[in-house]
């Protein structure tokens, strides 16, 4: 696929799922992590939490309302793997809200969209693929394959 159609393909989605909230288009002298992409990334960081939150207290409240014995040991062992799973998901969004909030930090003290290994820029549309992310790609692509020969 070449460069241009890349761009315009990228250009043409929202940003990590989030509707509303185009891919930011920096000026060809613009610094990085300038006031404009800094609110940018603050709103789309924003827009995340507030979705998590919302998110969790629907679990929570499907929690409340399905505590039952159903007759039916089928039906019974049915409704326990969906809560086992409503409960993984509900973990999965704790942790991606800390994530969330210790970027929100991150923004606040200046340190935001930089790698905490190598100090490079982590890049805009990596950030925007992955708000949260605080390793450039090839940090991240290293940290990958020494987890895979530790085993872990």
């Amino acid at each position: 696929m070449s460069r241009k159609l890349v761009q315009e393909t990228t250009a043409a989605t929202s940003v990590v799922g989030l509707p509303g909230i185009a891919p930011y288009q920096p000026k060809k002298t613009e610094k990085y992590m300038s006031e404009g992409q800094q609110q940018h990334f603050r709103g789309i960081l924003e827009a995340i939490k507030q979705q998590l939150m919302e998110g969790s207290d629907a679990t929570v409240e499907k929690l409340r309302g399905g505590e039952r014995e159903l007759a039916d040991p089928a039906d019974q062992a049915t409704h326990e793997e969906i809560v086992a799973l409503m409960l993984r998901a509900s973990d999965r969004e704790g942790k991606l809200l800390r994530k969330t909030e210790e970027a929100l930090q991150r923004l606040d003290d200046g340190e935001y969209g930089y790698c905490e290994s190598c100090g490079e820029e982590i890049g805009i549309r990596r950030l925007e693929a992955r708000p949260a992310a605080t390793l450039c790609i090839d940090c991240k692509t290293l940290d990958e394959i020494r987890e895979k020969q530790r085993g872990s």
